[in-house]
C-alpha cells in the first residue's frame, strides 16, 4: 500500500536513542535497517538524546558503527541545550561545576564557561549530567556547591536507562540523590522541554516531524510540548500498560511495536454507538473499565482501548489505569 504507511505523512524523523535504536551497545532488531530506508523516501532524520555522557560527535560515530545512517550535525543531546542555557543566564568565563562526563565538560568549555571538578574552582554554577563513573563523592560535591546557593542546571530527569542487562538508574535519580540533600530543584534543559526538538527540526528544515521515542515521561512528553506529532515504540522503557494509563500531556499520537512499523499502514481508529475500533478489535469503556474484544497480542487491540480509555478521561494530571477485560472476539 504505497503512500500510506505511517512515515511517508511526516518530512522528518526525530528519533531517541536509548530505548529505540539501541539498547547498551547493541542495536534493537529491525531499527538500523529502517532509519537506512529513511533517505530513500526523502524523510530527514535526527537523532534527540538526553543521554549527556558522550559528545554528539562520538554518539554519531557509534551510531554509524552500528550502520545507521549519522552525522555529527543530526544528534542534538541534552548536554548542549544544558551549556546553552547556562550560557545565557551567566557571564563567558564564569566556572561552572561539571557533575558527569568530560563530554559535558567540553560542551560547556564550546560556549565560553569554565569546568572545574570541585567547589576549589569557586563555580557559580552546577551542571549535572549522566556518567557510568560519577560516584558518591561526585554527588557530595555537587551538594555542597548547590547547598550553598549555585545555579543548578540538569541536562535531563530520565529515572532509567535502558541497558543489555536492563534497565539501570539514570541522571534522574543521580538528581534526585542531590535534590534531597539539599531540598532544592534543577532547572531541566533537555527532554521534556521543546527547545531540544525545535533544534533538531530546524537542523533539518522539517515543518512535520514526527517524534519516536520509548518514554513518555521524557519523548512523548517532549514532542508533544514542542507540538510535533508522537509515536511511541515498545522496545524500550514503556509498556502498553503503561501507555493506556498515561496522563494526558504523555499520550502519544501512535503505538507502535518498532521502528520497521514505520513502514506500515496505521489503522484508523472508528468510534461508533460507545465503541473504538482498531482493525478488526474494538474497546468500550464502562465505569473504570475497558472492555476490550481482540487478542491481548494485536496491537489493535492496545490502540483500541487507548482511544475508548482517553475519551472516557480527557484530562488526567497523574497515571490513570483502568481494569482491563478481554472479552471473546
Amino acid at each position: 500500500m504505497a503512500g500510506t504507511d505511517l512515515i511517508s505523512t511526516f518530512d522528518a524523523l526525530l528519533a531517541d536513542l536509548d530505548g529505540v535504536v539501541y539498547a547498551g551497545p547493541n542495536a534493537i532488531p529491525g531499527a538500523v535497517e529502517s532509519l537506512r530506508r529513511l533517505a530513500g523516501i526523502g524523510v530527514g532524520l535526527g537523532y534527540v538524546t538526553n543521554n549527556a555522557s558522550r559528545t554528539p560527535a562520538q554518539v554519531a560515530r557509534h551510531l554509524r558503527e552500528l550502520g545507521a545512517p549519522a552525522e555529527d550535525h543530526q544528534v542534538v543531546s541534552s548536554s548542549q541545550a544544558a551549556a546553552a542555557l547556562l550560557a545565557s543566564l551567566l557571564p563567558a568565563g564564569a566556572p561552572v561545576l561539571i557533575t558527569g562526563s568530560a563530554a559535558l565538560a567540553r560542551e560547556i568549555d564550546l560556549v565560553g564557561l569554565v569546568p572545574v571538578r570541585s567547589a576549589a574552582g569557586n563555580p557559580v554554577a552546577v551542571v549535572q549530567g549522566f556518567s557510568p563513573d560519577i560516584g558518591w563523592k561526585d554527588l557530595a560535591e555537587a551538594s555542597y556547591v548547590v547547598a550553598g546557593g549555585a545555579l543548578w542546571v540538569a541536562t535531563n530527569t530520565d529515572m532509567s536507562i535502558p541497558q543489555a542487562r536492563g534497565i539501570a538508574p539514570g541522571n534522574g535519580t543521580l538528581v534526585a540523590a542531590v535534590a534531597a540533600a539539599t531540598g532544592r530543584t534543577p532547572l531541566v534543559a533537555g527532554k521534556p522541554q521543546a527547545p531540544l526538538f525545535h533544534t533538531a527540526a530546524k537542523r533539518l528544515a522539517a515543518d512535520r516531524p514526527l517524534v519516536v521515542g520509548d518514554r513518555l515521561d521524557t519523548d512523548i512528553l517532549g514532542g508533544n510540548n514542542a507540538g510535533f506529532a508522537t509515536v511511541a515504540v515498545l522496545t524500550g522503557v514503556d509498556t502498553r500498560e503503561s501507555i493506556l494509563a498515561a496522563r494526558t500531556v504523555e499520550r502519544p499520537d501512535f503505538v507502535i511495536r518498532n521502528l520497521t512499523e514505520l513502514y506500515l499502514p496505521y489503522p484508523a481508529v472508528e468510534y461508533d454507538a460507545g465503541r473504538f475500533r482498531s482493525g478488526s478489535a474494538s474497546a468500550i469503556v464502562r465505569g473504570q473499565s475497558v472492555h476490550i474484544s481482540g487478542d491481548p497480542a494485536d496491537l489493535d487491540s492496545w490502540r483500541a482501548a487507548c482511544s475508548a480509555w482517553w475519551a472516557a478521561n480527557p484530562e488526567t494530571t497523574s497515571a490513570l489505569a483502568p481494569v482491563v477485560e478481554w472479552l471473546d472476539h
